[in-house]
Parts: C-alpha cells; sequence; structure tokens
C-alpha cells in the first residue's frame, strides 16, 4: 500500500471512529461498485449518514474538507442512492457529510466534522 493510501486508511479509520463517539452507527466502509467508492456510510437512527472522509497531512493545498468539489459531491449522492437500492434499504432522508482529518507527522489527528455539507 502507497503512504497515501495508508493515510487515506488511518484517516478513514479516525473518522469511523469519531462517528462512532457522537452516536452514528458505522453501517459499511469503503462500498465499490463499477461507478465509485463511499468512504462510510452510517446511520443516526432516523436516515443515512453518507460520510466523504479527506486525509490530508499538511494544508498546503487547502483543507481536506475543500478537496470536495461539485463534481465529487454528485457522485457521491448518485452512490448513496445506489447503496440504498442494493442493500434494500426503502426511500429514506439521506444526509451527507464531510469529515476532515488533517493529520501531520508526528502529531494527534485533528478532526473536523461538517455534517449535511452536501
Amino acid at each position: 500500500m502507497t503512504p497515501h493510501l495508508a493515510l487515506g486508511a488511518r484517516g478513514e479509520d479516525v473518522a469511523a471512529d469519531y462517528l462512532e463517539s457522537v452516536g452514528l452507527c458505522v453501517l459499511d466502509r469503503n462500498w465499490r461498485c463499477r461507478h465509485g467508492e463511499l468512504d462510510l456510510i452510517a446511520t443516526d437512527r432516523s436516515r443515512l449518514v453518507v460520510c466523504e472522509v479527506k486525509t490530508r497531512t499538511d494544508t498546503a493545498f487547502g483543507t481536506p474538507a475543500e478537496a470536495v468539489g461539485g463534481a465529487k459531491a454528485l457522485r457521491v449522492r448518485r452512490l448513496a442512492e445506489r447503496w440504498r437500492r442494493d442493500h434494500g434499504v426503502r426511500p429514506c432522508e439521506i444526509r451527507f457529510d464531510i469529515v476532515s482529518v488533517l493529520w501531520p507527522p508526528g502529531e494527534r489527528p485533528r478532526i473536523r466534522h461538517f455534517p449535511g455539507a452536501f
């Protein structure tokens, strides 16, 4: 695994732990189909919460959350509907969040959660 992929995987682990610590139940991780991937799918017991996780070591190219642009948000929305159908979940409210993990080398990760980001 490349260092970039390893950082992303560690960031997703931290994000999943964080979401569970604030009361969400993680249903699925790294779900893939031929159209793309969803990082984390969770529920707050009243709706699905689809989380895009972005992890960076610094902000030289912007914050991690700024890496989620309009095209990515649209792709995540489409994939969320596909996940819901593929898992037999009836139509329901879906919230789209971003979890930003800033993790400089040798430091603890800093997590920012943006509920309903897109």
